[in-house]
């Protein structure tokens, strides 16, 4: 009996140290679940559009376990953002920069999500035609923008002169962005920049974006809904008695006099255009107080196109880059 009893503490012992040594073990799949390699590939096609150089990039990510990656991927051109995109079911992105003249080393940088890790894909030399025509391109960093809905994002888009020495005046190029999604908004400052001649050096202009948290995030009001039922009968009966009664008299003496029938006319055109204007009118209630409701910005990733355009009244030049947004 004392050799069972003695032996007792050390079985329980050796049980604790197997639990133990057990938990690493289950635990070890996943935290690999949540660390997965992954292998970025930029390929890069290279064609001239009126005497400008384009690229058509494609990005490829796919993890270790043979499965496509989802999120963004940022390109870089020596370093430098140029473009954002968010990849496809496929673990895909297909795009068109346009690049300045001159030799670029272009590289695509995978920024990971939950269960990825970020990976950068090999650097992809091009050479772009150089021209003499005055001309700029656009860029914007960060090209990758995360928000939760209801925050704002700032982000610079700038605006890099070419052959900017041929210019005679000075040349102004408007942003604007298209692709956000609902109930979100894009503002530059400054919207339009101007380029001067001989000019060499980046020209900034801030980027933020805004996005709409709902009814339910902002300060709590009592949501407005127009007077229905029982509630509006009461004004609905102020207005609708006293007019119907001094109708119904005027229409009464109207068969002796004729002008007591023009004036019951009036009277009637003057009730339907009070009621059309006040309260007891839907259409009223709807451009003075609004909708009842703030919807929130839907969550989702999304390529947001930036596009900066210039004219000199006969000819326009538009150039565009993108940007990956997303919103939790």
């Amino acid at each position: 009996m004392r050799s069972l009893i003695s032996r007792a503490p050390r079985l329980e012992l050796v049980a604790g140290l197997g639990v133990a040594l057990a938990l690493p073990a289950l635990a070890l799949p996943a935290g690999n679940a949540r660390s997965l390699a992954t292998q970025t590939t930029l390929t890069a096609e290279i064609h001239d559009q009126g005497g400008r150089t384009q690229a058509t990039l494609t990005v490829t990510v796919i993890a270790q376990d043979g499965q496509p990656a989802t999120g963004a991927v940022v390109v870089r051109d020596k370093g430098k953002p140029l473009a954002g995109f968010v990849l496809d079911a496929a673990g895909r992105a297909t795009s068109i920069v346009e690049l300045s003249g001159g030799d670029h080393n272009l590289s695509a940088v995978y920024t990971g999500d939950a269960t990825h890790m970020t990976s950068v894909s090999q650097v992809s030399p091009v050479r772009a035609i150089v021209s003499t025509t005055p001309d700029f391109t656009v860029s914007i960093a960060p090209a990758a923008v995360t928000l939760t809905a209801g925050q704002s994002g700032t982000t610079t888009a700038s605006i890099m002169p070419v052959n900017a020495a041929s210019l005679t005046a000075p040349m102004f190029v408007t942003l604007s962005c298209s692709g956000l999604p609902d109930q979100s908004a894009c503002t530059f400052t400054p919207e339009n920049i101007e380029i001067l001649p001989n000019a060499t050096a980046a020209i900034p202009s801030t980027m933020v974006i805004a996005t709409s948290a709902g009814i339910a995030a902002t300060a709590k009001a009592t949501p407005q809904v127009p007077p229905t039922g029982r509630s509006a009968s009461p004004i609905a009966w102020a207005v609708l008695l006293p007019g119907a009664l001094g109708l119904a008299g005027l229409a009464f003496g109207a068969r002796r006099r004729r002008w007591l029938s023009r004036l019951s006319l009036m009277g009637l055109v003057a009730l339907v255009a009070t009621l059309g204007t006040t309260a007891c009118s839907p259409l009223y209630w709807y451009y003075n107080h609004g909708p009842t409701h703030n919807l929130p910005t839907p969550s989702g990733a999304y390529t947001v196109n930036v596009t900066a355009q210039s004219s000199n009244g006969i000819t326009a030049i538009t150039h565009s880059t993108t940007m990956a947004l997303t919103v939790n």
